[in-house]
């Protein structure tokens, strides 16, 4: 369906499921590098983040965040689907904060509010830094990641302090933030991001899809 949007040009507006295209395939347009956000490619200064053959692709070099910058979100879906190089680390921000390096603690996803880890560990016993993780809270219940190479497909909702992740068709959250301490007050509210801590990812078909409250 959203090759289809993007053929007719109509990346941005709403899908017949409700979900709304963040990434139009070629350009970033709506989203903000914050932390690191350029490298040397090539014996040159280029962009840690570029779009190549309509994906968006992190070139792994530095710390920081691509955030959807156009709007905060409450109860949604986020969709994305990714390939890690080997040895890969990355990450998903969601309900989270403008990125400020001179505030890394107090503003990066995995202290305000969530990272869903992403990091080339297949066959790992799951645990609270592992791939699907809430990054230093809760571990997965089982690690449902493909092999460096291969797409991944992960949804992420969240529904009031209610936070489900299925990556590649698998439940591997289901957490109220209510009945654990650590994360009880954490936000419901905020943006959406895309991380780069020094690996090669790619990702396509962003979107989201706005939930009514659970």
């Amino acid at each position: 369906m959203w090759i289809a949007l993007l053929a007719m040009g109509l990346v941005g507006v709403a899908a017949e499921d409700g979900a709304t295209p963040l990434f139009d395939g070629k350009s970033l347009d709506g989203w903000v590098a914050e932390g690191a956000s350029e490298t040397v490619f090539d014996g040159a200064k280029a962009p840690v983040w570029v779009i190549e053959d309509g994906q968006i692709v992190c070139r792994g070099k530095g710390f920081g965040f691509l955030r959807y910058k156009e709007r905060e979100f409450d109860d949604f879906t986020f969709h994305v689907e990714f390939r890690m190089a080997p040895k890969c680390n990355s990450g998903i921000g969601v309900r989270t904060r403008p990125f400020d390096p001179a505030d890394s603690r107090g503003t990066r996803p995995s202290l305000y509010s969530y990272e869903i880890q992403l990091i080339d560990d297949v066959g790992k016993a799951p645990d609270v830094h592992s791939s699907g993780s809430l990054y230093r809270y809760v571990a997965p219940r089982e690690n449902a990641l493909k092999p460096a190479g291969e797409w991944n497909a992960l949804d992420v909702t969240c529904q009031g302090p209610r936070i489900r992740v299925v990556l590649n068709g698998k439940t591997i959250q289901d957490v109220d933030q209510r009945e654990v301490a650590a994360i009880k007050d954490k936000p419901l509210r905020g943006y959406v991001c895309l991380q780069n801590h020094g690996g090669t990812i790619a990702f396509r078909t962003v979107e989201i899809r706005d939930v009514k409250p659970d």
